[in-house]
């Protein structure tokens, strides 16, 4: 057991007197102070956007192992330097909250009740889909005047898309599969 010179020894504020310091450094901390360390360290980081409005906040995302460990705002992002609104900065929570939903849920026609499906099944719907709607919709042409286009499809992107990838999808969307109707919810 300690004696009570060598336990006061110990105490913060008397080494900060004893050596004369402003308590503003490393005098002023506890043994058990010294030895924590924040729950970033040795972490891997990976850069991003804010999932949520068409603003296009930085985030940094930190993980190890293969598992997520925290998301912050990036101070080096030209747009919000570092700062996230709330919906942001809940991201770790909508990644690693207990119920969120992490199938893919289909309800049929008439159906009361959801099913989970595949991926690869849902995409194969939505690809059948809108490729048998631009079969019975497509317009070649209108007034003798050549139009390729389609009404009966749209698509509205995401804050988290890209000008690169809103510029891909632009081109396959208008120019390969001929829709008149492609936007972004930035816009909206």
């Amino acid at each position: 057991m300690r004696s009570l010179p060598d336990l006061l020894s110990h105490w913060p504020l008397v080494r900060q007197i004893r050596e004369r310091k402003d308590g503003t450094g490393f005098e002023s901390m506890s043994e058990k102070t010294r030895t924590l360390h924040a729950r970033i360290d040795n972490a891997q980081v990976a850069r991003s956007i804010c999932p949520y409005c068409g603003v296009g906040c930085g985030q940094l995302i930190y993980h190890q192992h293969g598992k997520l460990i925290s998301i912050e705002g990036d101070p080096e992002s030209p747009i919000s330097q570092g700062n996230l609104c709330p919906k942001g900065a809940a991201s770790y929570q909508l990644l690693t909250h207990s119920r969120r939903e992490t199938k893919v849920k289909y309800r049929a026609p008439g159906a009361k009740e959801w099913t989970e499906i595949s991926l690869e099944r849902a995409m194969e719907m939505v690809t059948d889909r809108v490729w048998e709607s631009r079969k019975r919709t497509f317009v070649r042409q209108q007034n003798e005047s050549t139009i390729n286009h389609t009404t009966a499809i749209c698509h509205l992107g995401g804050a988290t898309l890209d000008n690169e990838e809103n510029y891909l999808i632009k081109k396959l969307f208008t120019g390969g599969l001929g829709m008149v109707c492609v936007s972004n919810q930035a816009r909206i």
